[in-house]
């Protein structure tokens, strides 16, 4: 992508090229709205076909490096189905939404994207103002409890299979990177990045999860790789399906730190993480800084990280315990 594309054109796809089944229950429809920044973002509007008046909303997002055709868009679907109105909408530089360059992520901009959402929800004729909720999936997860802390408007936040991306990004998996020289490390090379990247007039790619796994790869990766790069989630737009973010993308990330007034959080919480989640860790650790008798931990027996983006072969979303927390918390 060259350094002067245009960084609003939004070309919406009009065909159905979900990675999970239309439902019948639901209307659909395409939407787009600006953010703060002036970035256009687009979405998948799903609304019961019964009940009338103003609906409870929701605002799904997620995971990181997906777009709004896979994990966000089956939770946005099936919500729903169980009659709240929601949408799944592309982050800003990613998928069909607008934004330049292309591939790469902000804590504030991505922070920012969640309270778009928001905005247009109310907007809405047919969406109860003071019945909003947001659920970020993945990376989405930490960014939604970061808007959550800001947004007095969001009521009911959900976090599921979730990421700290400010941690992992600037202390490594399992903190195995927490070091001032480590973090020097990886600003330098993304640094050194950012001169080829002008001099070439381009944004250099690190790719998405590999086509061939090596045979020592984690199994958090052959997770990956199983829903990314296989019928069952692969996209085209996907940046985590194919080329990936662009290699400068972290560094806002390394300055950051997401979950820093997650304590002030004063509205209802649910963090949800599969047993077996590697990112487990980045929930939990969540939890222990929310306050208030309104939030939940909920660990799903047996699953994964990626078995909450779309089931996996478990049926490991355990939609009834979403639904419940939005019902009592969204009223």
């Amino acid at each position: 992508m060259t350094l002067t594309a245009a960084a609003n054109a939004v070309e919406l796809t009009q065909d159905w090229d979900k990675t999970f089944p239309k439902s019948d229950k639901v209307e659909h429809a395409k939407a787009t709205f600006k953010n703060r920044f002036g970035i256009t973002l687009a979405a998948d509007v799903y609304k019961p076909k019964t009940g009338s008046g103003r609906f409870a909303a929701i605002a799904v997002s997620g995971p990181f490096g997906a777009v709004k055709e896979q994990s966000s868009g089956l939770y946005a679907q099936t919500l729903a189905e169980r009659g709240f109105l929601t949408i799944a909408f592309d982050p800003s530089f990613t998928g069909e939404s607008g934004g330049e360059p292309r591939y790469v992520a902000s804590p504030d901009i991505n922070t920012e994207d969640f309270q778009a959402a928001v905005d247009y929800l109310i907007s809405r004729d047919d969406v109860d103002a003071e019945k909003i909720g947001i659920l970020g999936i993945c990376g989405w997860g930490g960014l939604a409890l970061n808007a959550a802390a800001v947004d007095t408007r969001v009521k009911a936040t959900v976090a599921a299979t979730m990421y700290d991306m400010t941690r992992v990004t600037a202390n490594g998996y399992f903190d195995s990177e927490d070091s001032a020289a480590a973090r020097k490390a990886k600003k330098a090379a993304m640094n050194a990045q950012r001169n080829k990247d002008f001099a070439s007039g381009t944004y250099e790619l690190g790719g998405g999860v590999p086509d061939k796994l090596p045979d020592d790869a984690p199994q958090f990766v052959k997770d990956y790789h199983a829903y990314y790069k296989t019928p069952r989630g692969y996209h085209a737009r996907s940046l985590n399906s194919n080329g990936g973010w662009n290699k400068t993308s972290a560094l806002s990330f390394i300055n950051a730190k997401l979950l820093a007034y997650a304590g002030e959080i004063e509205t209802a919480v649910m963090i949800l993480h599969g047993e077996k989640a590697h990112s487990r860790y980045f929930g939990e650790t969540a939890f222990k800084m929310l306050t208030g008798d309104n939030k939940e931990l909920v660990i799903v027996p047996g699953a994964s990280h990626c078995d909450l983006y779309d089931g996996g072969d478990k049926d490991a979303i355990p939609f009834d315990r979403i639904e419940a927390f939005y019902r009592k918390n969204l009223k």
